[in-house]
């Protein structure tokens, strides 16, 4: 009888250390796999980088054909057909053909209203230090839409109906946060310039330098850097009134090291733009080809189809960019990691360097290389997006696919 015990003692205790293990397993792959995935019609959904887990058989034994018939089914992920691990919404499309970038870009945007950059107190007639703004409940990072109910496109503008207010308040029109408040601002007069002062500095446009990922030569439509342009002093996207991309030359690349990131230079060419800029989003900057632009672009670039997320994974890759002159060159890489969980951010995976050309001009990844696409097994994966400071050499990548979606 007493041995009898410790067999049923023995085997629950390794019942529940199996179902301890079982629940552990499912966990992990919950946490590493994503909600929703994108298959080419007619394919069968398959994750690279776990092909430890399918789609578990139906009950008549049949594995689901997915993408057979379009639009979106469910599916639940199995450990080696048996241990179900998660369920995850299957939608079917054809996979987009792009042609891949690497060229880098002049980046001008003048932004929708006027982005608050700073603070300040002034120092008005009686000698008393108050800041207007702030007293509003302006704060860094607000973007003033409106001023008196004008449309703002600049600096200029807004000092001008702040000087010309009089003593009256002038009324603002503020987002923060997605989110539209009215301000009412009260001018001081300076008692140093004897101006009327708002106590704030705004931007109305940035510029900089990028690196184009993939346009589509059917509508002209293209993508670039692979994360949004934000504001060096606030942090916040910036939004788009208007832009345009422009061509350039780098002259020079400032070589990357451990804890200094390097940097690609370069010049802005004279002439015509080439294309314009719309959306500032988080998977990248948008825009569309000049005609002239894309029949340029469309004799040098090669196309390649595009990879659905589900399809990257950890292993040789090559990525296209110009550290020099205006054209792009081809440079061998290895992806490190591929993360399916990260969702719609710009660090879906990690790259590393291994071209010895590329690691003797720059050190690996430099600030404007963002946007060079990533090719692996002659599909379009992704594109750079930023540089790991302690090591040059490596970097983050968002998918091809979270940058696709952003296109008209």
């Amino acid at each position: 009888m007493l041995l009898k015990r410790k067999i049923i003692k023995s085997a629950a205790a390794l019942l529940s250390v199996g179902f301890a293990v079982l629940f552990g397993t499912a966990g992990y792959y919950s946490s590493r796999l994503p909600s929703s995935v994108t298959v080419e019609t007619g394919k069968r959904l398959e994750l690279a980088e776990f092909p430890e887990l399918s789609c578990m058989t139906s009950y008549d034994g049949a594995v689901p054909a997915v993408g057979a018939c379009g639009g979106t089914e469910q599916v639940t992920l199995s450990l080696f057909g048996v241990i179900p691990v998660k369920n995850v919404e299957v939608r079917h499309a054809e996979a987009p053909v792009f042609a891949v970038g690497g060229r880098p870009f002049g980046i001008k945007l003048l932004m929708e209203g006027v982005m608050v950059t700073g603070l300040g107190d002034v120092e008005d007639e009686s000698g008393r230090f108050t800041c207007p703004a702030r007293k509003a409940g302006i704060r860094v990072g607000d973007i003033i839409r409106l001023a008196d109910g004008e449309v703002l496109t600049s600096n200029d503008r807004l000092q001008e109906l702040i000087s010309a207010s009089g003593g009256r308040s002038v009324s603002l029109s503020v987002e923060r946060d997605g989110e539209i408040f009215s301000a009412e601002l009260e001018p001081v007069i300076s008692r140093r310039s004897g101006s009327r002062k708002g106590g704030m500095w705004v931007r109305d446009s940035i510029a900089g330098i990028g690196t184009m990922t993939f346009f589509d030569r059917n509508t002209g439509s293209f993508a670039g850097l692979g994360h949004p342009i934000c504001d060096s002093d606030t942090g916040g996207i910036v939004p788009v009134h208007s832009g345009e991309a422009v061509p350039v030359e780098i002259t020079d690349v400032r070589r990357g090291a451990g804890g200094a990131p390097g940097e690609l230079r370069g010049s802005f060419e004279a002439g015509e733009s080439f294309g314009i800029l719309d959306k500032n989003r988080q998977s990248g900057i948008y825009g569309r080809l000049s005609q002239e632009a894309l029949e340029e672009l469309s004799r040098e670039c090669t196309e390649f189809p595009m990879a659905y997320s589900q399809e990257v994974k950890a292993g040789p890759a090559e990525i296209y960019s110009t550290v020099s002159g205006a054209y792009p060159q081809r440079y061998t890489a290895e992806i490190e990691r591929v993360d399916y969980s990260s969702g719609s951010s710009s660090k879906n995976m990690v790259i590393r360097i291994t071209d010895k050309r590329l690691l003797d001009a720059a050190g690996g990844i430099v600030q404007g290389m963002s946007g060079s696409p990533v090719v692996q097994d002659g599909r379009l994966v992704g594109a750079v997006t930023h540089v790991l400071v302690a090591d040059p050499s490596r970097g983050y990548g968002i998918f091809a696919e979270n940058m696709a979606e952003g296109l008209d």
